[in-house]
């Protein structure tokens, strides 16, 4: 099963270096939200510092969604989804695979380019740490649960709208753990509690969500 996870997630990173616009259109868009805000509210460094956790955050989600719509649609429309459906190996397996190389195209930059976009904002050093972890912790959650709403919707006319709708609600936690744990840290109460509870939900995320977009795709197939 690893081999087969290994061979899928080699695929579609190989696939992702031929359409490398679809992984600068989700990086810039990050950048430029993220860049806009402290043009349009201004120099005032207790109000950047104040807003930096959510906007980043709010920034991450936002861009992870513009991927989600084609992390399977490819390969359903070439039939290559049918033929993973009836392999021998457990499709949560391939499924994981694919996450993960959804997850290293469009998460990873988005975590590694935070802590510059950071310091528009004023940021300690401690800061953007924190913000660089709660990031590594909770964009792979983000990604697992999208993977969800991007096989319910697989398909439909209109689909990326409605993984927004889906998948949006969802992430509201990890949101919010991911920003607390930034301003936390900021305000000098401890962010140990928020990334602690990031990591339950990643963990959780890591074992329900293959098997429940597993399920989904095998309905949407049908």
């Amino acid at each position: 099963m690893f081999d087969t996870y290994l061979t899928i997630l080699k695929r579609d990173l190989l696939l992702a270096m031929r359409r490398r616009s679809d992984i600068f259109t989700t990086l810039f868009f990050f950048v430029i939200v993220v860049s806009l805000f402290p043009l349009g509210i201004g120099p005032e460094l207790d109000t950047l510092r104040l807003i930096a956790p959510g906007v980043v955050w709010v920034a991450a989600l936002l861009a992870s969604m513009l991927a989600l719509e084609r992390l399977f649609a490819v390969d359903f429309a070439d039939g290559t989804l049918e033929q993973m459906l009836l392999a021998p190996q457990p499709m949560a397996v391939l499924v994981l695979g694919k996450v993960t190389a959804h997850w290293l195209i469009t998460g990873l930059p988005l975590v590694l380019m935070a802590p510059l976009l950071g310091i528009q904002y004023d940021l300690s050093l401690t800061a953007l740490k924190v913000l660089l972890i709660s990031l590594l912790l909770g964009t792979p959650a983000l990604s697992l649960i999208g993977a969800i709403g991007a096989a319910l919707t697989l398909g439909l006319r209109g689909g990326g709208v409605l993984v927004s709708l889906l998948v949006l609600p969802l992430c509201i936690p990890v949101l919010i753990f991911g920003a607390g744990a930034v301003e936390a840290s900021v305000s000098g109460l401890g962010e140990a509690g928020h990334l602690y509870m990031l990591s339950a939900i990643v963990v959780m995320a890591l074992f329900l969500a293959p098997l429940a977009t597993s399920a989904a795709l095998r309905v949407s197939a049908e």
